[in-house]
């Protein structure tokens, strides 16, 4: 008897990876019934009684088109035909950072109530190889460093995602194999979002410099965690071992600077920094205290901190300056 298609097999494959460390657990599974989400659920419904794992879809109706709740209730009643149990939810997006930012910070935050309230081990997610590859670039044109590059995690403390192996062509290829009507969503196509014009400019990269590029950017990702996360160990260990200010001048410059330059962050966040705010350009006056000593003053950092130097230590004060 022959077997799957080889697009399906491929999905089912790493859902099963995925759902194994969840055995007799409860899942959440995001869907909003595009082609990757739909082939992850689908994925789900097949491996998930086969590993004891009872999974629940959840459907985030961001509102963002007039239509919206139609094609909610359109996926839902396509997954429930899978014997998936199925829940709409409805969020409120706001403004602050975009409308792709606002309604990604919704959404996950919608899954992680809903997971917290079903006791659900896991939140699985549909992003593919195709979307690892748009976050390289993404995180290359910004140049936001080695954690950037690093890309999405397989496993990234609650959200789970199986399918970062599989193409989007291939989670097309599952949905027509097996016969399952999928959502395009015009916003995916719309050059407003910067996701988009990143994707496009993947496609014409891709036919310019060769096939593989979508690849190459996916092994970048995973060379790149790898790296991340021992410089984050060892930023994690520097900051156990010198505690809190005032700091030796000497002993933070014998750090390795990527590991120094992670020590700030965690530091100063411990005492109250903003994180989000602590952007390079701080970091790098913070460094400049250490490395281009020349008596300079203090520098002021998100969160009310001053950070200044005297008599061979770093010392935290509050800041003087209104933020």
């Amino acid at each position: 008897m022959p077997g799957p298609d080889p697009a399906v097999a491929a999905v089912r494959l790493g859902v099963r990876r995925a759902l194994a460390p969840h055995r007799a657990r409860r899942v959440v599974v995001a869907c909003s019934g595009g082609a990757d989400s739909t082939a992850l659920a689908a994925a789900v419904a097949f491996e998930a009684p086969k590993l004891d794992v009872d999974p629940v879809v959840v459907i985030v109706d961001h509102g963002l088109q007039d239509d919206s709740a139609q094609v909610a209730a359109q996926v839902a009643d396509r997954l429930r035909r899978l014997g998936l149990d199925t829940r709409i939810e409805r969020v409120a997006v706001g403004a602050d950072g975009g409308v792709e930012a606002a309604a990604r910070e919704a959404r996950y935050a919608r899954l992680r109530e809903v997971a917290a309230r079903i006791g659900a081990a896991a939140i699985l997610l549909g992003h593919t190889r195709d979307d690892q590859a748009e976050t390289v670039l993404l995180g290359l044109v910004r140049g936001s460093g080695t954690r950037s590059l690093a890309g999405m995690a397989p496993v990234a403390g609650d959200l789970v995602r199986p399918l970062l192996e599989v193409t989007r062509a291939q989670t097309r290829a599952a949905c027509a194999a097996e016969g399952h009507e999928f959502w395009d969503d015009p916003h995916n196509d719309d050059p407003r979002f910067l996701r988009v014009r990143v994707r496009r400019a993947l496609a014409h990269l891709e036919t310019d410099l060769g096939p593989g590029l979508i690849v190459g950017l996916a092994r970048t990702a995973d060379l790149a965690r790898q790296d991340a996360d021992h410089l984050d160990a060892e930023a994690e260990a520097a900051r156990t071992r010198l505690g809190s200010a005032p700091w030796p001048v000497d002993t933070l410059v014998d750090l390795p600077v990527a590991v120094r330059t992670r020590w700030w962050r965690r530091a100063l966040t411990d005492a109250g920094a903003t994180l989000a705010d602590l952007s390079s350009t701080h970091v790098r006056w913070l460094e400049a205290l250490l490395t281009d000593w020349i008596g300079q003053g203090p520098v002021d950092v998100p969160g009310g901190l001053r950070v200044v130097r005297a008599d061979g230590l770093v010392h935290l004060r509050r800041s003087r300056r209104v933020e």
